[in-house]
């Protein structure tokens, strides 16, 4: 076998081609004694200023990481969601496991079937109460409370009424309102709507347990003030404060009283002043119409001259003429005496003229008047009294 031959000796003179031209190694002393770190940092090209990224550009690389992460994460959740089916329901009397999924409230589940309770319904995945059903309990419940209150309101006005009704009676009067069709509903969604009832009833209501150990219901007294009538509130409260109200009301009828006695009487003054002063003009007129040349007599009857006067409403009170003939008798003009009129004994007043001061002036304008007119200036006619 024939020996391989040596390899021909390389000419550390002669260059290829493809090698790198390398700078020269300085052969001073201070070269070999530098350390190897600082000859390979002498042999690396240093970095272009733009070599490192600013801090906006790291700023948005880290945006644009964040918003790629969120819409991984968002797809995932979504592919999983829409993919996975929802988990079957866990038996009622069963343990609860994680690859099932708890029985929701007001239900009975079985071989994932959920089934609701009485009065409630379906409703997706959960079960809720029913609409009729609960309308019908609080319609019931109405009319519990206002059965009891107003029986106890009464036993409260009047001493006549029922205050505590056992659960029993309770039912059997509910029974007769839902056969005479008063709820609207079959029987079996009555019997739980009745049930619902008595439920809000127990928080409602008062209850004990009377010696039959059976449950009894009574309004409360704050509920039952609200159905008492308005003429049995007013008789309580005058009861309640009839210490107060009764020398109240004696003392505000006194003061009424006694504001009517004063008007009345301020009243009777006025009137039997203007009627004074009317009297007297009469008189005085009559007087002078006598002494002319129309004659007739001086005097005037004063029942007559009361009626003349005196309104018929005016005429049934006499304390009002009696005051006028009070001012009349302290006159000393007016003289007053009895007189037989048409066979019956009258009271006349009679004016004088002598003792008048203004006489003279009334003699003289009846004369005018009467030149004129032909006709008596008095402001009342009278018919001369034989």
């Amino acid at each position: 076998m024939t020996p391989p031959s040596p390899p021909t000796p390389r000419n550390p003179n002669r260059r290829s081609s493809h090698t790198p031209k390398l700078r020269p190694v300085p052969t001073t002393s201070s070269a070999s004694s530098s350390s190897p770190s600082s000859s390979i940092a002498s042999l690396l090209p240093e970095p272009s200023p733009n070599f490192f990224p600013s801090l906006s550009e790291l700023l948005q690389l880290v945006t644009a990481v964040v918003v790629a992460v969120a819409v991984a994460v968002g797809c995932h959740y979504a592919v999983s969601s829409i993919g996975r089916g929802p988990r079957p329901f866990c038996d009622s009397y069963s343990e609860f496991h994680d690859s099932c999924e708890p029985c929701p409230r007001n239900g009975q589940c079985y071989n994932d079937n959920l089934k609701c309770a009485p009065g409630y319904r379906k409703y997706g995945r959960s079960c809720v109460q029913d609409g009729v059903i609960n309308a019908a309990a609080e319609k019931i419940s109405e009319w519990v409370e206002n059965h009891l209150c107003e029986e106890y309101a009464q036993f409260l006005c009047d001493g006549k009424g029922i205050v505590w009704v056992s659960e029993d009676k309770l039912n059997n009067d509910l029974d007769l309102v839902w056969e005479r069709g008063s709820i609207g509903l079959d029987n079996t969604s009555y019997v739980y709507a009745r049930e619902r009832a008595l439920e809000n009833i127990n928080t409602m209501l008062d209850t004990r347990m009377n010696d039959r150990r059976i449950k009894e219901f009574k309004c409360p007294d704050n509920l039952a003030e609200k159905y008492k009538k308005i003429t049995c509130r007013f008789r309580q409260w005058l009861a309640k404060h009839a210490l107060i109200l009764t020398p109240v009301s004696a003392l505000l009828v006194s003061c009424i009283l006694l504001l009517l006695r004063v008007r009345r009487r301020c009243y009777l003054s006025k009137r039997a002043e203007q009627l004074y002063q009317q009297v007297c003009e009469i008189l005085e007129e009559r007087a002078l119409m006598s002494n002319n040349a129309n004659g007739g007599e001086p005097w005037l009857v004063s029942s007559r001259l009361r009626d003349h006067l005196l309104s018929p409403r005016e005429r049934k009170d006499p304390v009002l003429w009696k005051k006028v003939q009070e001012l009349v008798d302290e006159d000393s003009r007016v003289d007053r005496y009895p007189k037989i009129v048409k066979g019956e004994q009258k009271v006349v007043w009679e004016w004088q003229v002598e003792g008048s001061l203004s006489s003279s002036s009334k003699r003289k304008k009846p004369a005018v008047d009467n030149t004129n007119s032909g006709a008596p200036t008095s402001i009342f006619s009278f018919k001369k009294v034989r």
